[in-house]
């Protein structure tokens, strides 16, 4: 974990925060609370002195006491910059609170020291605390796993420590219990809550072949596991890591307080030596002098330095809880900035599931016969479709092995050849192979939302397959949130016209561009942003879109879990598969760019009132003081309200994409 500074562009003024492996630790048990508690009561002691009469000299004991617990907390990390030649808001504070003890007022400088050291205090504390949030997901890796592994008696289970776990080792997980680590199903089936890493509400359902995650929750069934990933390099633990880099990232609302804050500080130097000088030579020195120290402390913009830092940090914590993971400030202060959203259409707005809904036959052929070739060619496919096509097939002939193919050869974009006993067989879409008496049926299908596949076998064509990927239930009332939101949704897929138009009609998406290659989506995101108010988002699988994540202001990834490609890819990765994940993320998003702002706002606001107002000598040091850090304290405040969230809602099922009626048309599966 990286150090935490003092949120005031100065790393080095506090204490550092502390390891992520120490345990957690109540508020009161920190040390910078502890200093600035200790700072506190001995000002308020001095000031309870010195209103009651009592000695002068103890009253200045316990003011300078003050100042030396209070200052312990950012005086050092100045000094240490100060080496580096680096100036920060710590230096101003130091100066201020030198300064007024020169100029005799040690209860103000002891003030000073307190309310700074409290401010810190607070926000190491409340990024600490953010952060101390997200290394918890660590936590839900069980303490002890049962492994089986080779004893004197042959194949034991046995409990071990889950760091102790080897890729390769089998895991058996009991109802009830959590998973150590990542892993595929060998055996059993059940259902798993992974509610604590994706956000899913609902638990999904296992089987041999699955693959599972770590700090996943067993169902009813007893499950063996083969690990795939120790503790160290599990999904859970890349996640962590991924976040805690991207945390120290500085989005454009982070640069331009950084560009304010950098240039501020010797800038008030300058001015307070010139009040100084100039006070001094046509006025009154000790007058001059102690106004030029007041707008020392009345130019620290270290309100205006931490109110980003502190907001990202409990924003993306926050989003990281409900299974959404966001690479840093800057892809969340351009995710609250997007007013337009492009979907890929497989496997985002569709359940990247498609299935077999119709089988057509020419006369003289029946559909055994046109599964049996389409079956015997997709069997050396590795296409999105091959997999359906060969469910079908066993399913309908009570096989799990396609028939022989030999020479079999994928086209790209049209379809398959080889040879199926002996005879040329070929296997693609409407116009690499003549749909000829079908024409009229293929389009039924196709307007219908489904893929069309002819297959033809030694020169004659048999068949075409209907293909369609369901529509995700909850689409459409995601895209009409996201209308509601003021978002411009558009879709953009490989797929041909027809099929995307019909799944757009269903979604509720009025802009749709079908039959595109993955450089053309590219092109068509920078097209969306041109001439459009606000950013432009692209959600796709984070592989086959990188083209187009990289291009769009804000990249998201849906269902990344376990998913290392779609993770680096994007800006911002959807661990699970809950579309509503994308509205709310977005409303998350928008929610801390406001307060952000917010924050930044009445930074400003305080600079510009106090420092005139501290020249012109009608605000003292104290008052200063007291309205500047109550600001600050406030300032942290705010931001960590971005720390708050809703989980993605489920809301009613949409309806998807309606069902061919096969009698009304006259084809369908056995026709």
């Amino acid at each position: 974990m990286v150090g935490v500074g003092d949120g005031c562009g100065d790393p080095t003024c506090s204490s550092p925060a502390s390891s992520p492996e120490e345990p957690a630790q109540p508020l009161w048990r920190a040390r910078s609370v502890q200093l600035a508690a200790a700072a506190g009561v001995l000002w308020a002691a001095s000031m309870i002195t010195d209103w009651t009469g009592g000695s002068t000299v103890l009253s200045w004991v316990l003011a300078l006491g003050a100042v030396a617990a209070g200052g312990a907390t950012f005086v050092p990390g100045t000094l240490r910059a100060l080496r580096r030649r680096r100036l920060g808001v710590g230096t101003l504070m130091t100066v201020a609170m030198v300064g007024a003890i020169a100029l005799g007022e040690v209860r103000e400088a002891a003030m000073l020291a307190f309310l700074f050291s409290l401010a810190e205090a607070l926000e190491d504390y409340a990024v600490d605390r953010t952060r101390r949030g997200l290394r918890s997901l660590l936590d839900l890796v069980p303490t002890r796993a049962t492994v089986l592994r080779p004893g004197p008696t042959g194949v034991a289970e046995s409990e071990v420590d889950p760091v102790d776990l080897r890729v390769g080792d089998v895991l058996v997980v009991r109802p009830g219990e959590r998973l150590a680590t990542d892993g595929t199903v060998t055996e059993g089936r059940s259902t798993l809550d992974t509610s604590a890493v994706t956000g899913e509400s609902v638990p999904v359902e296992v089987q041999p072949g699955t693959e599972v995650f770590a700090a996943s929750v067993n169902g009813g069934g007893v499950l063996q596991v083969t690990v795939t990933a120790t503790v160290a390099d599990n999904s859970l633990a890349r996640v962590v890591h991924i976040v805690e880099e991207a945390q120290d990232r500085k989005g454009a609302a982070q640069r331009l307080a950084a560009r304010i804050a950098a240039p501020l500080v010797p800038a008030v130097f300058i001015v307070a030596a010139v009040i100084a000088v100039l006070g001094s030579v046509l006025g009154d020195p000790g007058v001059w002098v102690e106004r030029a120290l007041v707008v020392l402390v009345a130019a620290s913009p270290c309100a205006f330095a931490i109110a980003v830092p502190v907001t990202v940090v409990a924003a993306i914590g926050a989003a990281t809880r409900q299974g959404v993971l966001v690479k840093g400030g800057a892809a969340l202060e351009s995710l609250g900035s997007v007013r337009t959203i492009a979907l890929d259409k497989t496997g985002t707005l569709t359940r990247n599931s498609p299935a077999v809904v119709a089988v057509l036959t020419t006369d003289g052929h029946d559909d055994a016969q046109v599964l049996r070739v389409a079956a015997a060619l997709e069997a050396r496919s590795e296409h999105p479709l091959a997999a359906a096509v060969l469910a079908t097939w066993s399913a309908q002939q009570g096989r799990t092995a396609a028939p022989e193919a030999i020479d079999v050869q994928a086209l790209v974009g049209q379809g398959l050849t080889g040879l199926v006993d002996g005879r040329p067989a070929r296997l693609g879409k409407p116009g690499f192979i003549d749909p000829g008496p079908l024409q009229e049926q293929v389009g039924v299908h196709q307007d219908a939302g489904a893929t069309v596949v002819l297959v033809e076998h030694d020169g004659q064509l048999l068949g075409a397959l209907g293909i369609r990927d369901e529509l995700r239930p909850e689409a459409a009332e995601v895209i009409t949130r996201l209308t509601s939101m003021g978002v411009r949704t558009a879709m953009l897929t490989g797929d041909n016209a027809r099929t995307a138009a019909h799944l757009a009609r269903a979604a509720g998406i009025t802009e749709v561009h079908a039959e595109l290659r993955p450089e053309d989506k590219a092109t068509l995101i920078d097209t969306m942003r041109a001439g459009h108010r606000g950013g432009v988002a692209m959600v796709g699988d984070g592989i086959n879109d990188a083209p187009a994540l990289a291009t769009a202001d804000v990249g998201i990834a849906m269902g990344a879990m376990g998913a290392d490609v779609a993770i680096e890819t994007a800006d911002v990765a959807l661990m699970g598969e809950n579309l509503h994940q994308l509205p709310a993320t977005l409303a998350h998003a928008r929610r801390a760019r406001r307060i952000m702002l917010q924050s930044l706002a009445l930074s400003a606001a305080i600079l510009v009132v106090l420092i005139p107002l501290a020249a012109l000598g009608v605000l003292s040091l104290a008052a200063v003081i007291v309205t500047h850090e109550v600001a600050e304290v406030f300032v942290i405040a705010n931001g960590v309200r971005a720390g708050r969230t809703r989980p993605a809602r489920r809301g009613r099922p949409a309806q998807t994409a309606p069902v061919i009626d096969e009698q009304r048309v006259g084809v369908g599966v056995g026709s």
